[in-house]
């Protein structure tokens, strides 16, 4: 995989090229260019919106078990390509290889259930005030939906934005990352190879301030389904709001973990630090920051700090290691400063605390601060590496309170075998997920969402299909000669 590959855009069931600059994709391990993409601009994502616009009204009119059908036709040819496809994540985003292999297998595995929600999805009758009167409520499309997708789970939001458009009758355009985009065009030209009529799955690249923007702005979008920062998505909620058009969004995460005095520390520690490096820390709703009851702080410390130092860096495509890269040269440099800041305000390093010694890439240690206080910077802001603060508190109430002190709200885990602990947890912690007693990791069948400044609206299982509709109440009276 070391040729430089060039890919084209996939607008109206053909892959175009706007003739125009391209931008390369830098393989995060190495620092090497792997490909170049079309740079976009906001001609190229009108022309998408509108080829997804005029597609839209005979795909609504399939019935919804073939829209489905198409979806299962896709999943076939992911899990046929599957060694390609996770080897093209890997490389352009620096994951190891296996949970690459995991995001291209799940990802196959959602676009099957939402096919199989195809039969399922329904209306309501609802009873009329009035004799002779039957009232419907429809559940129906919104129309054309645009996806912008994050670089860290590339492949999957793919899958979580467009599965449950297309099973609803909803048309779609979809941005990938500039970071992370060559995966996205491999999944344009599998979807090429099957019979999807033209224009209802199209792929435009470009910058956010150009194509999605128009994404966002456009008024012959229905729904922007944005995965993100905040700062970006408030500016899609500001594009979006002059033509009132829907949003979902996923934002930001600080993902609380609180350790309580009885818990089971073998599966506290290990899940704690699994959910930190997983994706090589880059994952929203893995634990962020950690809350440890003083009677277990030093054990606790101990044996976490022991768990990371194990840990192995380096290219996950040529090394048997544990963690791959951070993204690019940014990342480094604001994990850095995060934990440098700890350390002026008076933390202490168990272990890590800097770059990997080696040039080949953006390559951070797995690190352990101590000594943190609720009001350090690293605590407060999002980290998005492979950094575990450590915070110790006396009470429940104050663990809580402690957990609840952020402006996100996306998920939370807590380690206790008490019943009474685990269920204040589930009602006070103010996050949209909470797990207890594993790692932070959801189900398809659940309901993905997050409170506060981690974003609006949700994704995933019954709850997620239903972004995509929207209602319709039809009043029917009838009999009406005998009136």
């Amino acid at each position: 995989m070391s040729e430089k590959r060039v890919y084209e855009m996939y607008i109206n069931g053909e892959f175009v090229s706007n003739k125009g600059e391209t931008t390369p994709v830098i393989n995060p391990s190495t620092k090497e260019i792997i490909s170049y993409i079309p740079k976009g601009n906001a001609e190229d994502a009108k022309v998408a919106i509108d080829a997804a616009h005029n597609a839209q009204d005979a795909w609504a009119k399939l019935p919804a078990v073939e829209r489905g059908n198409y979806l299962r036709k896709i999943a076939q040819k992911i899990r046929e390509n599957s060694d390609m496809l996770a080897k093209t994540i890997t490389q352009e985003q620096g994951k190891v290889l296996g949970l690459a292999e995991v995001e291209v297998n799940f990802t196959a595995d959602y676009l099957d259930y939402m096919a199989e929600w195809a039969r399922r999805y329904e209306g309501e009758i609802i009873q009329s005030d009035r004799p002779n009167e039957n009232i419907f409520l429809f559940k129906l499309p919104i129309g054309v939906a645009t996806g912008v997708l994050p670089w860290n789970f590339p492949f999957f939001l793919i899958a979580r934005k467009l599965a449950p458009a297309l099973l609803t009758g909803n048309t779609i355009v979809i941005k990938p990352s500039g970071e992370t985009p060559n995966n996205a065009f491999e999944f344009a030209k599998l979807v090429d190879q099957i019979d999807l009529p033209k224009g209802v799955f199209n792929l435009v690249s470009g910058s956010g301030s150009t194509v999605g923007n128009e994404l966002a702005a456009n008024e012959k979008v229905g729904i922007v389904s944005f995965t993100g920062s905040v700062p970006t998505g408030v500016k899609i909620m500001e594009a979006a709001s002059k033509n009132v058009t829907k949003v979902s969004l996923e934002l930001g995460g600080k993902a609380p973990a609180i350790v309580m005095a009885d818990a089971n520390l073998d599966i506290a520690v290990e899940a704690i630090k699994n959910s930190r490096v997983t994706n090589n820390g880059q994952v929203c709703n893995c634990a962020e920051r950690v809350y440890v009851h003083k009677s277990i702080a030093k054990e606790f410390t101990d044996r976490i700090t022991k768990s990371m130092a194990a840990l192995t860096c380096g290219n996950p495509l040529t090394e048997k290691i544990d963690m791959g890269p951070l993204i690019n040269e940014d990342a480094i440099t604001h994990v850095q400063k995060l934990v440098d800041s700890a350390v002026a305000a008076g933390a202490s390093i168990t272990t890590g605390g800097k770059r990997c010694d080696r040039d080949d890439g953006y390559f951070y240690e797995p690190t352990v601060v101590i000594d943190v206080k609720q009001d350090m910077d690293i605590i407060k802001e999002e980290i998005f590496g492979p950094v575990l603060p450590i915070v110790t508190f006396d009470t429940l109430d104050e663990a809580i309170a402690l957990a609840n002190d952020s402006e996100f709200g996306l998920t939370s885990s807590i380690y206790t075998q008490n019943l009474d602990i685990a269920m204040r947890a589930c009602k006070e912690i103010k996050c949209g997920e909470t797990y207890i007693n594993r790692e932070n990791f959801e189900a398809m069948q659940g309901f993905h969402a997050g409170w506060k400044k981690s974003g609006i609206g949700g994704a995933d299982g019954k709850h997620g299909l239903e972004e995509f509709l929207q209602t319709k109440v039809v009043y029917l009276q009838y009999d009406l000669n005998k009136q």
